[in-house]
């Protein structure tokens, strides 16, 4: 069935629809990642948007249930060149048309992703919507430029909407909950810490009568400056408790120390991002997926120290208080492009916790 990619400032893109056929609008982003688009997918940093796959087949290995960072897709529409209608591998359960169709997203294949990714790297990111008739276009556009399109904040819906635990016999961690992968989760396990959970607006006070070793700040959907709530609980949690944020974190880190944020342009997505440590000079090969950034000019040099940069575009990826047991980083260390080696991030968050554990 013909269908077409609709972009806010006009510009149509035809393909054939597969998947769904339930159109919804959504942020047009792209991810430069060759593997891992079922746990692209699946993470709520997703959430509102249409995701364009810049490598030419997708589906080939095709989905199962281990390989999710979380109970379902959060992606509104899928822009592919060819999906695969018969995966090979041993762990797939069923294909991707499948896997779209059970959760209601409406994919596109057939076109030219290698243009529509030049475009939305000239003109920058935005809104878009997978229909199959452009009967009413200029209806659909205007729908597209509305300010109610999209929802400037999707944490409500990905936060858990209680808190539940995770038991372990290691550190005691309360993991504010702004969209978090599952991936992140497991690793904290296998540390042997005990999770508490929290939704994403849970009090300074709440969390502090807790008594945990430390702070986690999960990554997250869209605009960290959306999210008031939480940069004033962050604010005061710092005085007080380890804290290690990562992505939507780090960005709420950043504005709780009075440090701001900007949308990049077209954002960072993909598995090959490199990063280097200013503390170690090592470069690292990092996963991201952020469509913001903090602003290196607003951060206090008396208070932080930039720990981390892209080397693609200079941009702030982490920061650490120097007098405080605090520190982020804008990609994550959780996912595993290449070798596992930003564990070491970990590391430091539990070598903090217990060393604040002992001095007490």
């Amino acid at each position: 069935m013909k269908a077409y990619l609709l972009l806010e400032d006009g510009t149509i893109f035809e393909g054939s629809a597969f998947g769904s056929h339930e159109e919804k609008i959504g942020e047009v982003v792209f991810n430069t990642s060759m593997t891992g688009y079922q746990e692209i997918f699946t993470d709520y940093s997703y959430a509102g948007q249409t995701l364009v796959m810049t490598y030419p087949m997708i589906g080939n290995y095709g989905i199962n249930k281990e390989d999710v960072e979380s109970a379902k897709p959060m992606i509104r529409g899928l822009v592919v060149r060819e999906f695969c209608k018969g995966p090979s591998n041993w762990k797939s359960e069923m294909t991707i048309e499948d896997y779209l169709i059970k959760n209601n997203i409406m994919g596109i294949e057939g076109i030219d992703t290698r243009m529509l990714v030049k475009h939305l790297r000239d003109h920058g990111t935005m809104k878009g919507i997978i229909t199959k008739s452009l009967d009413d276009k200029m209806e659909l556009i205007a729908k597209l430029k509305g300010e109610a399109a999209l929802a400037k904040s999707f944490t409500a819906q990905v936060s858990t909407p209680k808190p539940y635990v995770i038991p372990g016999k290691g550190p005691k961690i309360a993991l504010m909950d702004f969209g978090v992968k599952l991936n992140i989760i497991r690793i904290l396990q296998s540390y042997g810490c005990e999770i508490t959970i929290l939704p994403y607006d849970t009090s300074a006070d709440t969390i502090l009568k807790m008594n945990v070793d430390g702070i986690f700040l999960s990554n997250g959907p869209g605009d960290p400056q959306s999210l008031q709530v939480a940069v004033k609980n962050i604010k005061k949690l710092m005085q007080c408790k380890p804290i290690f944020g990562i992505c939507m974190g780090h960005q709420l880190l950043a504005l709780a120390s009075g440090a701001q944020t900007y949308k990049l342009k077209y954002g960072h997505r993909g598995a090959n991002h490199p990063v280097k440590d200013l503390m170690t000079n090592k470069v690292y090969m990092t996963s991201q997926n952020h469509g913001y950034s903090v602003d290196e000019e607003t951060i206090d040099e008396q208070q932080f120290t930039v720990t981390h940069k892209n080397l693609n575009d200079g941009t702030v990826e982490g920061l650490r208080h120097k007098y405080l047991p605090v520190f982020s980083v804008q990609y994550h260390p959780e996912a595993a492009p290449g070798p596992q080696e930003s564990r070491y991030l970990f590391d430091q968050f539990l070598n903090l916790m217990c060393s604040e554990r002992e001095a007490v």
